[in-house]
């Protein structure tokens, strides 16, 4: 089960701009007169990219030897979402994504992290405007468990993996920080997005908006993401790589058996 490459990459190029828009762009050259005319625009963008996202899961990736272990992936971190909603910080989806992504590979991690953010905005009623760049933001976080080496020490891959967990908790409280910036201090206070000025004046309003609001989210985010992958990583990885080998010898035994059965015929 893979996702074009080139559609990845494409797509992730667009959430890039669509996130970091705020920090460059001069809103007022392309013709609006607000700030929220704009980001309604980056979210109707950042909608498409999400839907050319599922178009391709729906035409490339749901084999029969995976859509089921997927299925049950997605269920499982919608329903970890549930338990942490509305508790500061308490996001207990995070260290299964990972472990998800190192076990069955960065590409379909990808696809169970994008699905299952959408599932569970489904359930918990978190349907908004955040919605698409919740959704790029947790599939990245997949994506970028595959630079993370594979080591003979599994004691040692193991805190490789609690450490990627704790910074990458950091990042996603990071992103959604910054989407959510031009709505949330508006345009006419020191900390607000200012069309046209240098990008360091910008960034340097933004740091002190995300650090004055996000560490007593992102903290807690990133300590339970750390703790949980120390203590699940050997059960979760050994249980899904035995999962994908059964299935794998299940679907190699089908299609001997399948040719088998022609050779008969014939």
């Amino acid at each position: 089960m893979r996702v074009g490459s080139w559609i990845i990459g494409a797509v992730s190029a667009l959430g890039v701009f669509l996130f970091t828009w705020p920090l460059y762009l001069n809103t007022e050259e392309f013709g609006f007169t607000e700030v929220t005319q704009a980001t309604w625009l980056s979210i109707l963008l950042a909608l498409v990219a999400v839907g050319i996202l599922f178009l391709s899961i729906n035409a490339r990736l749901l084999d029969s030897k995976t859509v089921a272990l997927v299925s049950v992936l997605v269920g499982l971190i919608s329903a970890l979402r549930l338990l942490g909603a509305g508790a500061v910080g308490i996001e207990p989806i995070w260290f299964l994504i990972i472990l998800a992504a190192r076990a069955l590979g960065a590409e379909i991690g990808f696809v169970i992290a994008i699905l299952a953010m959408s599932v569970s905005a489904l359930l918990s009623g978190g349907i908004g405007p955040w919605l698409p760049f919740q959704i790029f933001a947790a599939g990245w976080i997949a994506l970028g468990v595959a630079v993370i080496p594979k080591l003979k020490s599994f004691k040692l891959e193991r805190y490789f993996l609690a450490i990627y967990g704790a910074v990458a908790s950091f990042i996603f409280g990071f992103l959604m920080d910054l989407q959510l910036w031009p709505w949330l201090v508006g345009s006419d206070t020191q900390l607000s997005f200012q069309p046209g000025a240098a990008v360091a004046e910008n960034f340097s309003r933004f740091i002190t908006f995300h650090f004055a609001t996000a560490l007593s989210w992102d903290l807690p985010r990133a300590i339970l993401t750390f703790l949980l992958i120390l203590i699940t990583a050997k059960p979760i990885l050994f249980a899904l790589k035995r999962a994908c080998y059964r299935l794998e010898s299940v679907a190699q035994w089908r299609e001997l058996n399948a040719h088998a059965k022609a050779q008969t015929g014939a």
